[in-house]
Order: structure tokens, then C-alpha cells, then sequence
């Protein structure tokens, strides 16, 4: 448990930073910030590493910094309340912190706490009234996924009031599908512990699948698995389309030279279907899908390897592959305003990607910047 320990006294000093020192970094002070966000047409939230420091940030379309937010390590993904201009950042697998803050910069951050034998998978979503808060979970002594439940009213002070079984193993992703009830769960499969970091401890035996469950009474109402020559393919990343259905991007943890599909789409009741593409571009995301977004337009979803250099977009309605695009070690992908998408690197690289064209338009590049897996749209 030595490494866990180490987790959380870098989370205490964390703590200690935004006691001792101011917890924004901006360019031009609060009223720039206002004036920033109101001009803008979107914003959207990530994590990155800057000049050996951690980081969540708020930008504006251009990538320009809108409110900086600091980490004690590595970040990965955001629970988001837009309506009431609030998010929750979390860190990397095994994550053993998470930070909410207000997406103005109108209060200093708050630390979420970390139940005993659990730690974050990086990902957490709101319920639609903004009451809960809801991040998925390793127990990893049980050796099961959970999903935390956090007070998130006024004055709740995120308090842990709770969890659920996701009814797998190393659940990922979790979106709110459209009756604002539902949550969908990525159950990747893939057992872990923080004493051995990311090692796989169960290959042969991982049952990836969706379930479905209610945001209020942790009831599994539907669950869906991958066919049994898939158990290897674990599911990760979700987003959902115009009509409800569930798109979602997988990693494959088999030999290497395997080729199976890695994007899927599910609609309640039915069996999920996988979409493989053409073989060259199959073969171009080494077998690793890292984010997904659906285009502003629905018409489209986007598709990130980070291992592959790839981001490939898929029609929504036929499932077919309509092109790519090349960006090294390119992972974080968002909607744009108008058309495309934002797609950002580790190596510090901002760029729009429009499915028509092979080549992206460099919106912003900076040395001192990795930008992490994650791009969101606010």
C-alpha cells in the first residue's frame, strides 16, 4: 500500500497549495477571464502537464488559457455541470484525487475525498438537477467496479454518500443517457491493483460489457456484453449520438497482431454491433481507441488513437468509416462550433480536424505543453 500512501500525501499537498497561494493562473487577472468567457463561442476542459507542473484548464476555441487549475499529479477526465458552471477533474488510473472547481473562477477549488480501498478511473458524470455526482470506482480488494456517489448540493461539500456496483470489472467511462435517469458504464474487465500498478491480473478470464443503471437507485436495468472472442477487447470511452445510442471505443489487450474491431455502437435491447473500417485503417490504430466525440451536427463520430496517430470519423447513421486524419500521439478530441473537431496532442499541439481533408489546421502549439487524453466540450 506504500504507493497509495505516497498518493496521498502529494493530495495533502495539494491542499496546502491553495491555502498558502493564489489557486488560478490567468493571464490578465478575473475581469480577462469574464471577458474571455463571454466572447467565446465554446470553451472546453482538459488536463495537461506544463512545464513539469499538472494542470486542468478552461480554453477558449484558439487555445487560449481561460483558468488554470493545479493537480498534485497527472489528470485525466472531468465530471461537467454546465448549467450550474461547475466540473470535477480526476486524476489518471489509479487516481487517488479529484478536484471540483468552479468553471468562473468565482471560489477557490475543493478536494474530494478518497474512500478507503477505492481510487478513481478518471471519469465521473452529474445528475441533471446537479444533487449528485456520481465518478467510477476500483474496490480494489473486492476486486469489482463501483461508482461513487457524491452530495453535490450546496453546501454538500462533495461528500462520498455512497456507491453502486457497475456489475463488472474496471469500469471506465460513464455517461448520462438522454431520460436523465440512466447512467451507461464501460466495464472495461480488466482487473487491477495499485500495488502493481497497471498490470492486467486477469487476461484470460475478462468479461467487458455496458450496463445501464439507474442514476438514483444503483439498479443494473440492462447489461450487454461482448461476444466471447472479444473478451479481450476491453471497453473504455463512450459518447452518445442524436439518437440515444451508445458509441463506444475499445483497447484490445491480446497479441498484437490480432485485428479486431475497436469501435462498437449499442441501442437499448439490442445486441452491440462492432464497426472495423477499412483494413489499412484498422491496422493504423494498433489495436487502442483513446476518446471519442460526436460532431457538433451529430452527423459524425470521432475516434482517437494516440498509439496509432490516428483520429477516424464514423456516419453516425450507416456505421461506415468516411475518413481520418494524422496527428502524432494525437488523443484528446471535441466538437467544434461549426464544423470538425478539436483534437489535441501530448506533444502540445491544438488543431482542428475536418473529416474531408487528411490534414489538420494547427490552431496552437507550445513546447512546454503535453495535453492529456481528454479534450471536453463545455
Amino acid at each position: 500500500m506504500r504507493s497509495m500512501e505516497i498518493d496521498r500525501r502529494r493530495f495533502l499537498k495539494l491542499l496546502a497549495v491553495y491555502g498558502a497561494s493564489p489557486w488560478v493562473a490567468q493571464a490578465a487577472g478575473a475581469e480577462a477571464l469574464s471577458t474571455g468567457i463571454e466572447k467565446s463561442r465554446s470553451l472546453y476542459l482538459s488536463a495537461r502537464k506544463h512545464a513539469g507542473r499538472y494542470e486542468a484548464v478552461v480554453i477558449n476555441e484558439q487555445g487560449r488559457d481561460l483558468l488554470v487549475v493545479p493537480m498534485p499529479d497527472r489528470g485525466h477526465s472531468f465530471a461537467i455541470d454546465a448549467v450550474r458552471g461547475r466540473a470535477v477533474v480526476f486524476g489518471r488510473q489509479p487516481g487517488f484525487f479529484a478536484v471540483a472547481f468552479d468553471l468562473a473562477g468565482k471560489r477557490p477549488p475543493q478536494a474530494l475525498p478518497v474512500a478507503t480501498d477505492r481510487h478513481f478511473f478518471g471519469h465521473g458524470v452529474f445528475s441533471p438537477d446537479g444533487k449528485i455526482m456520481v465518478a467510477t470506482e476500483n474496490d480494489y480488494e473486492e476486486g469489482r467496479g463501483v461508482l461513487g456517489v457524491y452530495d453535490a448540493t450546496e453546501g454538500g461539500a462533495y461528500r462520498r454518500i455512497g456507491e453502486f456496483s457497475t456489475g463488472g470489472i474496471g469500469p471506465h467511462e460513464v455517461v448520462l443517457m438522454p431520460d436523465g435517469r440512466t447512467v451507461c458504464v464501460a466495464n472495461g474487465g480488466i482487473l487491477t491493483h495499485p500495488d502493481y500498478g497497471k498490470l492486467e491480473l486477469n487476461p484470460e478470464s475478462m468479461k467487458p460489457s455496458l450496463a445501464y443503471i439507474d442514476l438514483h437507485s444503483g439498479d443494473v436495468l440492462e447489461q450487454v456484453y461482448l461476444a466471447p472472442a472479444l473478451h479481450r477487447l476491453s471497453i473504455r470511452h463512450l459518447v452518445i449520438d442524436a439518437s440515444g445510442a451508445v458509441w463506444f471505443g475499445c483497447q484490445y489487450t491480446g497479441p498484437a497482431q490480432d485485428r479486431p474491431p475497436l469501435v462498437g455502437r449499442h441501442r437499448r435491447g439490442a445486441q452491440p454491433e462492432m464497426f472495423a473500417g477499412p483494413d489499412e485503417t484498422l491496422r493504423d490504430l494498433k489495436n487502442y481507441v483513446g476518446s471519442l466525440a460526436l460532431s457538433a451536427d451529430g452527423a459524425l463520430i470521432a475516434t482517437s488513437s494516440p498509439v496509432g496517430g490516428k483520429v477516424v470519423f464514423w456516419d453516425t447513421v450507416t456505421g461506415n468509416c468516411v475518413g481520418q486524419a494524422d496527428i502524432f500521439d494525437g488523443c484528446g478530441v471535441a466538437p467544434m462550433v461549426d464544423k470538425g473537431f478539436i483534437v489535441s496532442s501530448g506533444q502540445g499541439v491544438l488543431a482542428h480536424s475536418l473529416p474531408v481533408q487528411d490534414n489538420l489546421q494547427t490552431l496552437a502549439s507550445r513546447s512546454d505543453l503535453a495535453w492529456d487524453n481528454h479534450m471536453r466540450r463545455i
